[in-house]
């Protein structure tokens, strides 16, 4: 058996980063767009309960991006793992860059929320700079 290229096993790696981010993004649709007025979840935005029940629209339409941005990714690790690697790095990039842009935003907007901007992008980070590294070792 033939050791694996290392420009695959970083794209895979990718891969398997940009499906934990789309995860957690998922969690995040979830929290945004179904518990948003739930004292856990207020308690994670900090938010009051008045807080959450003036923002209740605007966090159930933000949910529904963070929800579109994994199916994105996932879409792309499908599309990939199909042997389609131009189409699945595009929808990887696509869906874990805006993620990481999402997470710069709220930083930069919210410096209070930095901890979960972090929390936010640190995971597509990763993703993007392994795949680019993938792909510029070739697979």
């Amino acid at each position: 058996m033939f050791p694996a290229h290392p420009g695959r096993i970083m794209i895979i790696a990718a891969q398997i980063l940009a499906t934990a981010a789309a995860l957690l993004h998922i969690y995040i649709f979830s929290m945004e767009s179904l518990t948003w007025t739930t004292a856990k979840t207020r308690s994670v935005f900090k938010t009051s309960e008045a807080e959450a029940e003036a923002t209740r629209e605007m966090a159930f339409n933000q949910g529904f991006y963070n929800l579109f941005l994994a199916v994105a990714s996932i879409a792309g690790v499908i599309a990939s793992g199909l042997g389609h690697m131009a189409v699945g790095a595009t929808l990887v990039f696509a869906g874990t860059g805006s993620m990481l842009a999402a997470a710069l935003v709220l930083a930069l907007g919210s410096p209070g929320k930095a901890k979960l901007a972090i929390k936010q992008g640190i995971l597509p980070l990763l993703a993007i700079a392994l795949l680019i590294l993938g792909l510029m070792l070739g697979n």
